[in-house]
Formats: structure tokens, sequence, C-alpha cells
């Protein structure tokens, strides 16, 4: 019995040789998108099938199309990764543990993101505008925060009261959680 692998270098020239590690891991790349390639369009075919067979809407045929070609060039891409000496446990790894990172990043800034979203939403929905005459009620009878808007920043809204001169500042996000009333400046 003949050594395969020694049949094969007999017959390649002396200058593929030392080449021969990488193009082997190239067609091994090569035939991983192929065959992703091959499995998404088969899929594609059957999820198209099903959904004209038994008359599925048409965000449903998308949204599986849309799965499971995620799935499968997700997993071409850790095959390819793993060809490359990756493994798969430490991206993993790595993964959930940014994740959970940015969870705990995302819940200790959420007040502040909070009010540069409700920024967002002053300026564009303009509720009030800078020299307006507002009032921030606790409920429709009792009296709230009053002032005139002297400024908006990212995340507060500076008010000057009118009685006692003195300036407020109020967080963004309030503003749409409680009633506002206005009275606008000429």
């Amino acid at each position: 019995m003949t050594d395969r692998p020694a049949r094969i270098m007999q017959l390649l020239p002396d200058w593929a040789e030392p080449w021969l590690e990488f193009i082997e891991l190239g067609l091994q790349i090569v035939l991983i998108v192929l065959g992703a390639w091959f499995l998404n369009l088969l899929f594609r075919r059957l999820i198209r099938r099903l959904g004209t067979g038994y008359s599925l809407p048409a965000e449903l045929v998308i949204g599986a199309r849309r799965i499971t070609k995620l799935v499968i060039y997700l997993g071409a891409m850790l095959m390819i990764l793993d060809r490359f000496g990756v493994s798969g446990t430490v991206l993993w790894t790595a993964f959930t543990g940014f994740a959970a990172v940015a969870a705990v990043a995302f819940f200790a800034a959420w007040s502040v993101l909070s009010n540069i979203f409700c920024t967002l939403l002053i300026f564009t929905t303009r509720p009030f505008r800078v020299h307006d005459l507002i009032e921030v009620l606790e409920s429709g009878d009792k009296p709230g925060l009053k002032g005139q808007v002297v400024d908006i920043n990212l995340i507060y809204t500076t008010l000057q009261e009118e009685a006692e001169g003195q300036v407020l500042q109020v967080p963004n996000s309030l503003f749409f959680q409680r009633i506002v009333r206005r009275w606008r400046k000429a």
C-alpha cells in the first residue's frame, strides 16, 4: 500500500511543495464557501416552495430566508475561522463577555441615554422652544415646575422661574413623562 500524500508530492513540481499547505487551506475555504452558497440556494428554494404551497405571508417567507441565510453563512464563517486555528469556544466566550459588558454599560448609562434621546425628540417635535413659558405638571390639578425656557442642551432644559429668578435644570426625559403646559412668547 502506497502512501497517498507521498504520491501526490511526486506529481507536483518542486516549487509547489512549500505552498502545498496554503493551497490545501485555500481549497478548503473555497469548498466551505461553495457548500454554504449551495446550501443557501437549496433552503431558499425550499422556503419559496413552502411559501407558495401553503400560501404563507410574504413577511414570514422573507424572514425565514434571512434567518436561514444568517445561520448558514455564520456557520461557514466559523468553519473557515476553525481552519485558521481560531477556536469557536474562544469566540463564544469573547462574544458573551463583550455582550455582558455592553449590557451593564447600557443599563448604567440608561438615564443619560434616555435624556439624549428625549433631547432629539424635543428638537424634532418642538413641544416648546427657547423663550417659551412652560409648566411641567405633576397632575392635572397640582402646580408643578414653571419657568421660561432659557436653554435646551443634551441632558437638561434650563428654566428660569419668573418670581424668584432662580434657574431650574429639568432632565429632558421628564417632559415625556409629565404633562407640559406651554405659553408662547411673541
